[in-house]
């Protein structure tokens, strides 16, 4: 495609860009250089010391602002003719509904968490806009074209749980107990017991960056006539109360989040710490420095109970003592064993104390050193390419050159000499609730679960609605919305607590439900099966949704892949990426077949599936795939 050609396509276009992350800088950034005008950004998040090492837009200067508005600033500094509107909001918020979508030719996710992907690919879908997907992890990438009614849609195929979770969030925001644990496991005990040379964001906060940098640099040493007590106290009361207090004078970052609440060990200790030793001596029998225990020191036994938060600070303390104690000449060679039974306990009463400040359910030792995760750092030339490829794609959107889409996948070794391997775009998988509007199917016991389970555990969490309206044929049961008057909203309130089968119109096997979002004009029928019991550990939430499944295969004799808008170009035996998300951190799970990615036969390469949060990816790394080859977009 010569300049001239896509001239008009380019600079007649009003485009919507979610997402001023890692990819978001990038894009936004080729959207300008590649002579885009009208540019619209929506991102809620602010900037963070953690950034700045792949989201080049960003300078420490810009720490705690708005990542939308200074990805606009910093553009059109090279780029002033062009228009830049930013948005520093939530793009689930009401304002940004069908209509607002309506007005763009074509809409560019950067996005980092799987909700507001599927939030995204609704509105897109209500209001006929096309949307490029893209992701990143490592040197794994990936660009996706969604047209309705032409290609399928994000949902078309099911997306695995997130297993791990984003570094701004772990250092900044946490909102799961996971969180709290990479951050004592990762960050705090390796700063406190790791290599002193490593570089570690755990104590450099948004505004505090360079106000307090000498403070610290030196609030984790311990000083040469420091008494061991005194240093646990400074350590405990630095990590809980001060950083923590530093964080909330961002008012920002706390306008649609609960804000925390900075914990002193003068709060927590109906005494001085001091004056709460642990036992020592019962740790002097083992010569195993792996067997050194905090809970045996303090007469703790059962790893399975849930600890208090005064019984966790007593084990953060006693166990940061028996480091120093016991095992001082291991301090500033140490990485975190889930065998070494001192370490998780102080892991566990770390990240139980943080995460009581935040307002998160305290979890056993036994529960936490079953959490797991790896942090994987960005490359940001990978970020660089998946942005190029996203502005390819969206030229041929504009151009409605459908027989030349392509979902691109960048790979981390060469197959067939190639590093990007492009795929024909799939149709719309029939069986998709979203695209498709098949009804699910819902197996719960009518006489046990109230309309609330049904509203959390399936409209809410696996639907991903956001203003859902639930009708049993012409009867309204659930309602939410600031237009209700006091009467019906206290009536719809009184229904949460009902079993389904006392409802004023009582659901019970047989019954089909319509659930609707108005915000994001999506429908879902669910036909009711009654079923008496649930296996506790298989099924927990105490009910199935199924009906969701994949495309069938379609078995074809070539074997080709195509090049990116042109012919096919080669055969491959290397599979690709699959709804990779943007970077930073990743996890390595067993699996097995996901789903066929195009023209690509006999793949024995890892398959990587979408996850939630920022940064974050969970790559699917097993047993060899059978890709063959699906019916392609005609």
């Amino acid at each position: 495609m010569a300049s001239h050609q896509r001239s008009p396509a380019i600079k007649g276009a009003k485009v919507l860009m979610v997402g001023a992350g890692g990819i978001g800088c990038e894009l936004l950034k080729t959207l300008a250089l590649s002579g885009f005008e009208d540019i619209h950004i929506i991102d809620m998040d602010t900037i963070e010391v953690s950034n700045l090492n792949r989201q080049f837009l960003f300078r420490q200067s810009h720490v705690g602002q708005s990542k939308a508005k200074v990805a606009r600033d910093a553009v059109l500094r090279f780029r002033p003719h062009i228009s830049i509107t930013s948005y520093h909001a939530n793009v689930k918020d009401p304002d940004f509904n069908v209509d607002f979508f309506k007005q763009f030719n074509v809409v560019l996710n950067g996005l980092d968490n799987l909700d507001a992907r599927r939030h995204v690919n609704r509105l897109c879908l209500a209001s006929d806009v096309p949307l490029v997907e893209s992701g990143t992890t490592g040197f794994l990438g990936q660009v996706t074209v969604h047209v309705k009614g032409k290609t399928e849609c994000y949902e078309c195929q099911p997306k695995p749980t997130p297993k791990t979770y984003p570094v701004c969030t772990i250092t900044s925001t946490p909102s799961k107990f996971v969180h709290c644990i990479v951050w004592a496991k990762d960050l705090l005990f390796a700063k406190l017991f790791g290599d002193k040379n490593q570089e570690n964001d755990l104590n450099v906060r948004s505004s505090d960056a360079a106000s307090s940098s000498q403070q610290a640099e030196d609030v984790f040493e311990r000083q040469n006539d420091e008494g061991i007590d005194e240093y646990a106290k400074r350590i405990y009361d630095h990590v809980f109360g001060y950083n923590i207090g530093v964080a909330l004078s961002n008012e920002e970052t706390w306008k649609n989040r609960n804000r925390p609440k900075p914990l002193y060990s003068r709060d927590v200790f109906p005494e001085e710490p001091s004056q709460q030793n642990g036992n020592m001596d019962k740790n002097c029998a083992t010569d195993d420095p792996l067997s050194v225990s905090a809970m045996a020191s303090l007469g703790l036994k059962n790893p399975q109970d849930i600890w208090s938060l005064l019984e966790n600070s007593r084990i953060f303390l006693e166990a940061l003592k028996l480091f120093f104690g016991k095992r001082e000449k291991e301090i500033g060679n140490l990485s975190f064993d889930k065998d070494d039974q001192l370490a998780v306990e102080f892991v566990t009463a770390a990240a139980n104390i943080r995460a009581a400040s935040f307002g998160i359910p305290l979890h056993s030792l036994f529960e936490a050193k079953g959490i797991a995760g790896n942090i994987v750092h960005a490359v940001a030339t990978t970020n660089a390419v998946i942005a190029g490829l996203i502005v390819i794609e969206a030229i041929k959107v504009l151009q409605r050159d459908a027989n030349n889409y392509r979902m691109t996948y960048c790979l981390e070794h060469p197959s067939r000499k190639m590093l990007l391997m492009p795929v024909e775009p799939f149709e719309p998988n029939k069986s998709c609730y979203v695209c498709s509007e098949t009804p699910l199917l819902l197996e719960v016991n009518t006489h046990r679960s109230k309309l609330r389970d049904f509203v959390e555990k399936i409209v809410k969490a696996k639907l991903g609605m956001n203003c859902p309206l639930i009708m049993h044929g012409p009867a309204l049961l659930y309602e939410v919305g600031d237009d209700l008057d006091k009467d019906m909203a206290v009536n719809y309130a009184a229904n949460l607590e009902k079993v389904l089968s006392e409802l004023p119109s009582p659901v019970t096997g047989g019954t089909m439900l319509t659930v609707e979002d108005l915000q994001q004009e999506f429908t879902c029928n669910i036909n009711i099966k009654h079923r008496e019991e649930f296996d506790e550990e298989k099924e927990p939430d105490g009910m199935l949704l199924s009906g969701w499944t994949q495309a069938p295969r379609v078995e074809k004799d070539d074997n080709k892949t195509v090049g990116n808008g042109g012919s096919s170009t080669s055969n491959a035996s290397s599979a690709m990426p699959v709804e990779a998300e943007e970077d930073d951190d990743i996890e390595f799970v067993p699996t097995g077949k996901k789903r066929k990615v195009g023209e690509i036969s006999k793949a024995t390469n890892p398959n990587i599936s979408d996850v939630a949060d920022d940064d974050v990816l969970v790559m699917l790394d097993g047993e060899n795939l059978d890709i063959n080859k699906k019916k392609k977009l005609q």
